[in-house]
């Protein structure tokens, strides 16, 4: 017959599995080859559209308390392209973005609210034109699996509405508008 000298081990045992897992929060890089940062603002009576060919952004995600989730982007504002070089040369210029004296606009996450169906309101801080303000902006994971070559990915769909005013950026106006509309589409990378 089997007899047990101490059941303390045998009862730890069964009570740590018996608790539910922490997932560990995974890290997340943005593949520019897969990812988009576009914006669009009135000009007149239409809008101009534009994006940014040289970005970077780091995103963690904890999936069991996503209120922990962070993000991290750095936006290269000399890569700016409207599609018309004479208008990309002005919008770098002291005029606009300034991108000599300011070359990277960046966006710190400073929290996450869940708003359902994978959605949240994330709130950070984004600097640009030697300014930081605080910006709200609408995310919605689209998902989370696997990608090519067996890697792990998620996408990610960014949308949200800024004043340039709010950075110092006013020439232009009033032909050119102060809202500016931010679309961003990620696919991270699991790191």
């Amino acid at each position: 017959m089997f007899a047990l000298r101490d059941a303390r081990p045998l009862a730890l045992l069964i009570l740590l599995n018996a608790l539910p897992l922490q997932a560990a929060p995974e890290t997340y890089i943005a593949d520019p080859a897969h990812s988009s940062v576009q914006f669009r603002i009135k000009h007149f009576f239409s809008k101009v559209t534009g994006c940014f060919q040289k970005f970077e952004s780091t995103i963690t995600v904890d999936r069991e308390a996503p209120e922990k989730n962070e993000v991290t982007a750095s936006i290269d504002v000399a890569s700016v392209d409207t599609n018309q070089q004479k208008r990309d040369n002005h919008l770098r210029s002291p005029d606009f973005f300034d991108a000599v004296k300011f070359p990277k606009m960046t966006f710190v996450s400073k929290s996450w609210k869940a708003l359902g169906n994978d959605t949240f309101e994330v709130v950070g801080d984004l600097a640009l034109h030697g300014v930081t303000k605080s910006v709200t902006l609408q995310v919605q994971n689209t998902g989370f699996g696997p990608g090519m070559q067996g890697s792990q990915i998620s996408g990610w769909e960014v949308r949200g509405t800024l004043k340039r005013s709010d950075f110092g950026i006013t020439t232009g106006a009033p032909a050119v508008g102060d809202d500016v509309e931010i679309e961003i589409d990620v696919e991270a990378k699991k790191s």
